[in-house]
């Protein structure tokens, strides 16, 4: 196993990516895979912490464009993700991966509550942490949440795992001639609006100069590559 260019990722992966061709709930196949994936990448020595969306199962953003009060929606769509969470930990510990999950919202019966020093303890000790429930706040993404989490652990680079090949100048599932960035900046990403993570998320990167790669996460061995620091996708710098 090569060795990686990073010491420290945070990988962020949507939660309609676990849905995989079902649309909606969570695929054993598809989260079997990133498991899979993300062990092979944790051989290597990087030290990983992962945040998920809850999309496949609530989001709050749809039902409050629908009437339901927002906070209590958002509220509903992080407990999605620890949902989704616990999904993932089950799926690397049956590689023998050691996870730990952390949630922003206390539920001592299912996860750890979120403490900065204590994630960063576990990770030097080799384990996975899983960090669960967005920031805590309603009217955040979990991008905002991967971007913030990612600064706090120290991370080297975020990891954005998609159902596409990277950025691109427009849809490519709309667009044939849509091209693919190598390396965009931060600032491009804003005025054009591409919607690779929220703008919230992409002005913390910016302004703590914290790399953004994007990725196309449903190839097999993509993950793997991505966390070891292989060309892969596109760079946001």
């Amino acid at each position: 196993m090569a060795n990686s260019n990073y010491k420290r990722v945070l990988l962020k992966i949507s939660g309609e990516a676990l849905a995989g061709s079902d649309g909606s709930g969570i695929s054993p196949k598809v989260i079997r895979q990133f498991a899979e994936d993300i062990k092979e990448a944790h051989q290597s020595g990087v030290q990983i912490g992962i945040v998920i969306g809850g999309g496949n199962i609530f989001r709050g953003v749809a039902a409050s464009a629908q009437g339901m009060d927002r906070a209590s929606s958002d509220y509903m769509g992080m407990l999605a993700t620890c949902i989704n969470s616990l999904a993932l930990q089950d799926a690397l510990e049956k590689f023998d991966v050691d996870t730990r999950v952390q949630s922003a919202i206390e539920m001592n019966s299912i996860a750890e509550s979120y403490i900065r020093r204590k994630a960063l303890r576990h990770l030097e000790k080799g384990r996975i942490v899983i960090f669960a429930a967005g920031t805590g706040n309603p009217y955040f993404t979990t991008d905002t949440a991967a971007a913030l989490r990612a600064m706090e652990i120290n991370a080297d680079v975020i990891l954005k795992a998609t159902k596409v090949d990277g950025i691109y100048d427009k849809d490519p599932m709309k667009h044939e001639d849509a091209k693919l960035f190598d390396t965009i900046s931060y600032i491009d990403v804003l005025n054009k609006n591409l919607k690779v993570m929220d703008s919230t998320a992409i002005s913390l990167c910016m302004d703590n100069e914290l790399p953004i790669r994007t990725f196309n996460l449903t190839i097999k061995g993509n993950t793997a590559k991505a966390i070891r620091g292989e060309n892969i996708g596109t760079l946001v710098d």
